[in-house]
């Protein structure tokens, strides 16, 4: 599963003010709701119901939230940039900057997991993360996100 066929060019956000994890997913469930044409509402309860079964932020000032929806018809990501890192009660007590969301259809099942696994092993890989911190621009970001490793050219 290629990031690229997850996360769309207008599914990233360069600059998202929030003060509060509530606020980030608000602002997250928001846009969200304008790209998948799903009810802003539902978007914001699912990703709050995951959130209280225990925290997505999963260290390094990286927070994946995710959950499922049953009228969504395919896996979707959107990335955000918080200029201002806040508390998300990750697993390392660090503060998020990096916020991956990914809904996924209500049958997604092994995809939901493994689409999980590849973001969260594409922004841990070196050098990802302090690439996403250095830029706002939309475009910048999303070729960061969907860069995949390639053999260094000799």
């Amino acid at each position: 599963m290629d990031l690229g066929d997850l996360i769309a060019p207008e599914a990233v956000i360069g600059s998202l003010k929030a003060n509060s994890k509530k606020q980030a997913i608000q602002a997250i469930a928001e846009k969200a709701a304008a790209l998948t044409q799903l009810p802003e509402r539902e978007i914001f309860e699912t990703l709050l119901q995951r959130e209280k079964l225990g925290s997505t932020g999963v260290g390094g000032g990286i927070a994946i939230p995710h959950g499922k929806l049953p009228e969504l018809d395919r896996i979707f990501g959107m990335f955000a940039r918080l200029p201002k890192p806040i508390d998300f009660e990750a697993l390392d007590d660090q503060p998020v900057d990096l916020i991956f969301l990914l809904l996924a259809p209500e049958g997604a099942g092994a995809d939901h997991l493994k689409a999980l696994a590849r973001i969260a092993r594409h922004l841990r890989k070196g050098g990802v993360a302090n690439k996403l911190r250095a830029s706002t621009d939309k475009a910048a970001l999303h070729a960061v996100l969907t860069e995949e490793a390639t053999p260094d050219a000799a």
